[in-house]
């Protein structure tokens, strides 16, 4: 097979639920179990790059009007501006890029981000990680790089988020590790299948 047919048919996979949920250890552990089928797509941002980062392998930095002309040119599949004015973004070049490679990208988002993916891309799939309230203030809390009340308002916009779990395809309940990544990879190695059989046809 070709990897135009690849880039034809590899899924996107787009994970997503509230802070303090362990999107990024599930996302660690899906790369390092799948190894060579998946890849984590880079997200284009507007704020400064700091010492030891690279653009295209951190983020891909643009300055303001670059990000404005994106997205008025629908370039960006998402974005979301964030504290201090900072804009980020997925774009469209990036999922090319990452299924030119034979691989299906996986996209860290917020919920909003995550439900604009699901409705412009076809057959993108969608898994909303939770936890407990009481688990993700604590993980909160461990990481100590918020105050009280930051963490305050991060539980706050959680309970909202966790309203929108049953909006996407699967939910991950994070509140046992190994279990979690099991549940997750399952997931995606089903859809990747999906994917090679349709592939093969």
């Amino acid at each position: 097979m070709g990897s135009s047919t690849a880039r034809r048919t590899a899924p996107v996979f787009v994970i997503t639920g509230p802070s303090g949920a362990g999107k990024g250890t599930l996302e660690r552990e899906l790369l390092r179990r799948l190894p060579g089928r998946l890849e984590l797509a880079i997200s284009a941002t507007t704020r400064p790059q700091r010492p030891g980062e690279e653009n295209g392998v951190h983020y891909w930095f643009v300055d303001d009007a670059r990000f404005t002309e994106l997205a008025a040119e629908g370039e960006l599949l998402e974005w979301v501006e964030f504290v201090r004015g900072h804009r980020y973004g997925t774009l469209r070049s990036e999922i090319d890029r990452i299924r030119e490679r034979a691989r299906a990208p996986v996209l860290d988002l917020e919920i909003e981000g995550a439900q604009r993916v699901r409705d412009e891309v076809p057959g993108a799939v969608v898994v909303f990680v939770d936890a407990p309230l009481a688990e993700l203030e604590r993980r909160l809390r461990e990481r100590a790089t918020e105050s009280s009340g930051e963490i305050g308002e991060r539980l706050v916009i959680a309970r909202g988020q966790k309203e929108h779990r049953d909006d996407f395809d699967h939910v991950v309940e994070n509140d046992d590790l190994p279990r979690a990544a099991d549940e997750l990879v399952a997931i995606v190695r089903e859809r990747l299948e999906h994917a090679a059989t349709i592939r093969g046809r």
